[in-house]
C-alpha cells in the first residue's frame, strides 16, 4: 500500500486513468486525495494510494490509514480524484464513514464508473449521493489538474504539459450521461 508522499508515476496516470468505456487490464484503482481541516488551526494534506491485490482497496485504505477519525471540533473537506467509481463494498464504506462523521464532506471525481450496469452497483451510488456525497466524472481539466499536481513528471520533462488523449471529451460526455442516469 503506497502512503507516501511521493508523486503518482506517469505511465500509471496515463494508463490507469484514462476515461475509456472499456476498461480491459485496468484493475487497480488509483485515488489522489486532497484533506482540508478547517479549525483553530487548518492545514492541507495530499498524496494518493493505489490498490494492493491481497490488501484493501484504496478507498478503505483512506479510511483506514490516512483519515481513520475525524476530530469532533474539525471540518473536513475531502476531495478524491479516483480512476474509477467505487465497488459496492467501498461505497457502503464510504456511506458509512459520512453517515458517522458529520463534519467530513467528500466530492469524488471519476475518471471512468466502475460496473455501472450493474443494479447493486447503482444502488451503492445512490446511497453514497444520500449520505451526502458529490460525485461527477472528470473532465478534461480535472485530468490536467491531478496530472500538475500528482504526477511526477521525468526527467528534463519538468513542467511538461498535460496530453489529452484522442477520446477525452467523448468519454467524459458519456459517462456523464451514465452517472446522470444512475443517480436520478
Amino acid at each position: 500500500m503506497n502512503l507516501s508522499q511521493e508523486r503518482l508515476p506517469a505511465f500509471f496516470f496515463k494508463f490507469q486513468f484514462r476515461n475509456v468505456e472499456y476498461s480491459s487490464g485496468r484493475n487497480k484503482t488509483f485515488l489522489c486525495y486532497i484533506i482540508e481541516v478547517q479549525g483553530k488551526e487548518s492545514k492541507t494534506l495530499r498524496g494518493y494510494l493505489e490498490d494492493e491485490h491481497a490488501a484493501a482497496h484504496a478507498e478503505d485504505a483512506f479510511f483506514n490509514n490516512i483519515l481513520p477519525t475525524c476530530e469532533s471540533g474539525l471540518r473536513y473537506s475531502v476531495t478524491w480524484y479516483v480512476s474509477s467509481s467505487p465497488c459496492v463494498a467501498c461505497a457502503d464504506r464510504i456511506t458509512k464513514a459520512l453517515q458517522k462523521n458529520k463534519n467530513l464532506h467528500l466530492s469524488i471525481l471519476v475518471g471512468r464508473l466502475f460496473m455501472w450496469e450493474e443494479p447493486e452497483i447503482q444502488a451503492a451510488l445512490k446511497k453514497m449521493k444520500a449520505a451526502g456525497c458529490k460525485m461527477r466524472i472528470m473532465k478534461p481539466q480535472d485530468f490536467e489538474y491531478v496530472w500538475k499536481n500528482f504526477v511526477e513528471q521525468e526527467e528534463g520533462e519538468e513542467g511538461k504539459a498535460f496530453v489529452p488523449w484522442e477520446d477525452i471529451q467523448e468519454n467524459f460526455q458519456f459517462y456523464e450521461e451514465k452517472l446522470a442516469e444512475v443517480l436520478q
